[in-house]
C-alpha cells in the first residue's frame, strides 16, 4: 500500500506541457489548480480540487523569468500544506542558481543554497530534480533530494547513431565525470578540455584539449547550454584538432538569446537536448534533436509514491 492516499500532480505557469505528459505516462489527470497574476503583478494560487492528506506533486522548472518560477513555486507548495496535503514534494526538472554553489569569489552569495532553504521553509517534504550542476546541491536540503540523470536517455540515443569511433569529451574539467559517464555508455575514450572563464560575462578562452581526438566522432556532454559560449569555444577548439564530426549533448537547453541560432551555425553536426525547460520553436532548428524526460520524471514520481527504489531506475 502506497504510504500516502491518492497521487496528485499539479502544474505551475512554467512548462505545463511537460506536466500534462507525465500525467500521461502516470496515468492520471492533471490537477485542477488556478494559478496566476493580479494585475498588480502579485501571484495568485488556489487548487480547485481537495488535496487533504493527498501525495502532491508540484512540477515547476526554474524556466525564464526564474525568480518568477520560484517564487510561484514557493506560493504552490504553501498553498498545498495549508491545504492538508499528506506530502509535498517539490519535482524541478531545471535547478537555476546552481552555479552559485560556493563562494568563489570575494563578497558574492551562494544562491543555490538559499533557494534550497526558501523551498524547505515553504514547506516542501521533498524535491526531486535532474541532473543539478553541482552535486553538492543535495547537501543545501534539510528534506530528501532525489537527482535522476538523464544521462542513459542521452546515450541511448548516442548508441543508437551507430558512431565508428566516437570519443565522449568533457567542455571544462569540472564536467570529466559526466564525460566519463557516457564515455562507458557508449563505449568510447574520453577527452577533456581544458579553459579558462574570463570574469562573470561568459567569455572563455580554450587553452588545450587533452586527449586523442583527430579523425573521430566527438560527442561533448555538458549538464546545460545557456549562451552557448562553451560549446562553440569547444567545437572550435576539436576542430582544430581534427575532429570529423561534433554532436553535443547536454541536459538542459536554457539556450538564452541567440543561442540557438549560433549553435545552428556553427559547425556541430547536432545538438541534443532534453525538455527539461520549455522550447521555444521558433528558434529550434533542424540540428537540435529533443528527448522528452517525461517517462523518467513519470517513474520516479511512481516509485516515491509507492515507496520504492529510485536507484533500482538506473541499474
Amino acid at each position: 500500500m502506497p504510504p500516502f492516499e491518492e497521487l496528485k500532480v499539479f502544474s505551475g505557469t512554467a512548462h505545463p506541457v511537460l506536466t500534462e505528459s507525465i500525467c500521461e505516462y502516470l496515468g492520471v489527470p492533471l490537477g485542477e489548480a488556478e494559478v496566476f497574476k493580479y494585475a498588480n503583478d502579485n501571484t495568485f494560487v488556489q487548487f480547485s480540487e481537495n488535496i487533504r492528506q493527498c501525495d502532491v506533486f508540484l512540477v515547476q522548472p526554474f524556466a525564464f523569468p526564474v525568480n518568477e518560477s520560484i517564487m510561484e513555486l514557493l506560493i504552490m507548495i504553501d498553498a498545498a500544506r495549508r491545504a492538508s496535503a499528506g506530502r509535498v514534494t517539490a519535482v524541478i526538472p531545471y535547478y537555476a542558481y546552481g552555479r552559485t554553489d560556493k563562494k568563489d569569489q570575494p563578497r558574492v552569495p551562494i544562491t543555490a543554497r538559499l533557494v534550497a532553504d526558501l523551498i524547505t521553509t515553504a514547506g516542501a517534504d521533498r524535491a526531486l530534480t535532474v541532473d543539478l550542476h553541482a552535486g553538492q546541491i543535495q547537501g543545501f536540503f534539510n528534506i530528501p533530494v532525489d537527482e535522476l540523470t538523464a544521462l542513459p536517455l542521452l546515450s541511448r540515443y548516442i548508441l543508437n547513431k551507430k558512431l565508428r569511433n566516437p570519443v565522449a569529451v568533457a567542455v571544462d574539467i569540472g564536467g570529466t565525470k559526466r564525460a566519463r559517464n557516457m564515455a562507458e555508455r557508449i563505449q568510447a575514450s574520453l577527452a577533456i578540455v581544458e579553459k579558462r572563464r574570463m570574469g562573470n560575462d561568459d567569455t572563455l578562452e580554450t587553452l588545450n584539449v587533452i586527449g586523442e581526438v583527430s579523425g573521430r566522432e566527438a560527442v561533448m556532454v555538458d549538464d546545460e547550454i545557456a549562451t552557448g559560449n562553451s560549446i562553440i569555444a569547444t567545437v572550435d577548439a576539436l576542430r582544430n584538432r581534427g575532429v570529423a564530426e561534433v554532436y553535443a549533448c547536454c541536459t538542459h537547453g536554457v539556450l538564452s538569446g541567440d543561442a540557438s541560432q549560433r549553435l545552428s551555425a556553427s559547425s556541430i553536426e547536432e545538438l541534443v537536448i532534453t525538455d527539461t525547460l520549455p522550447l521555444d520553436m521558433k528558434k529550434i532548428t533542424g540540428k537540435t534533436t529533443i528527448l522528452s524526460v517525461a517517462p523518467l520524471l513519470g517513474e520516479a514520481i511512481h516509485r516515491i509514491h509507492n515507496g520504492l527504489s529510485i536507484g533500482a531506475m538506473f541499474e
